[in-house]
């Protein structure tokens, strides 16, 4: 079994010590999305792990405990893009304290186990294609030799952030402004021997270079052989070439404030969140009750 931490909220910048304290104690709950009564108990022990994908803009809580892991495989996704702080509000500087967070995470782990993601790409008055290539060359040139891949998406239109993209004049590139967006990234990335992938994006398969984020990476894992007893997630968007994982995160639990955050409905509950948050508690939001069914979670492959 993968488990996913977490593509619903960032547990690593946020709730470490909670993550930590359910290694200790072998096990998390983790409340259906679809159903709140409906508990999952996930095992967490090495005997069933065969591997944590950490999601994160800012694991600086965990550089310190990764000796704590010393028993799993590990790899990161982090996320580090060009965008201010009028876009990602809950972000330290990129300059000063990500950049190099990402630069010593290498040393640690070793660039293989740091996915950097560039995503989700978008437009708007301040954010044009020009910048975007500029400010990914950069970038690139102080990864490289930290990361071996970068995985990228755009910007994908969603309900709950309809009022976000009109405040902020966000959009998604144009088909002729993603080929240009494609070709520049592509390039730089190059330059710096880091391979760029794209996240449930549909490349043509003329153009070259590019390949499929698979994000969720058994291979990264377990090696090219162990990864043959893993499944693709068929619970994830098209185009998706993750393999299956448990996720033990919840939504509207990330109080970053990202402009373009899928995961996060209610903004102002998010932000308060961690407020409520007890690390104690072996769910990430709240605490079981009496009317809550708790059944253990099946491990899949």
């Amino acid at each position: 079994m993968i488990v996913s931490v977490s593509r619903r909220t960032d547990i690593p910048a946020f709730y470490s010590d909670w993550f930590f304290r359910r290694l200790q104690e072998g096990y998390a709950l983790v409340r259906s999305p679809y159903n709140p009564r409906q508990i999952s108990r996930v095992n967490l022990s090495p005997d069933a792990v065969d591997g944590f994908v950490f999601w994160t803009k800012n694991p600086a809580p965990m550089e310190h405990r990764l000796q704590e892991l010393h028993a799993y495989p590990y790899y990161f996704q982090f996320t580090l893009t060009a965008y201010g702080p009028e876009m990602e509000p809950g972000l330290p500087s990129k300059n000063r304290i990500l950049i190099p967070l990402f630069q010593r995470l290498a040393q640690m782990v070793g660039p293989e186990r740091i996915i950097w993601r560039y995503d989700p790409i978008l437009l708007n008055g301040t954010y044009s294609v020009p910048y975007h290539i500029k400010y990914f060359r950069v970038l690139a040139a102080k990864l490289s030799g930290c990361t071996r891949k970068c995985v990228i998406s755009f910007l994908d239109s969603y309900r709950h952030l309809s009022a976000n993209m009109r405040q902020y004049a966000m959009r998604s590139p144009t088909p002729s402004e993603r080929e240009i967006l494609l070709d520049g990234l592509l390039a730089a990335a190059q330059k710096h021997h880091i391979r760029l992938g794209a996240c449930c994006e549909s490349i043509p398969e003329t153009r070259t270079g590019i390949e499929p984020g698979n994000c969720i990476d058994p291979i990264l894992l377990s090696g090219s052989e162990g990864a043959q007893k893993f499944k693709a997630d068929k619970h994830q968007r098209p185009g998706c070439t993750c393999c299956s994982s448990v996720d033990i995160g919840s939504y509207n639990t990330c109080p970053g404030g990202c402009r373009y955050c899928y995961a996060t409905r209610r903004p102002d509950s998010a932000l308060l969140f961690p407020l409520l948050h007890d690390p104690r508690s072996p769910l990430l939001d709240g605490w079981p009750g009496d009317e809550d069914k708790i059944t253990d979670r099946s491990q899949p492959h």
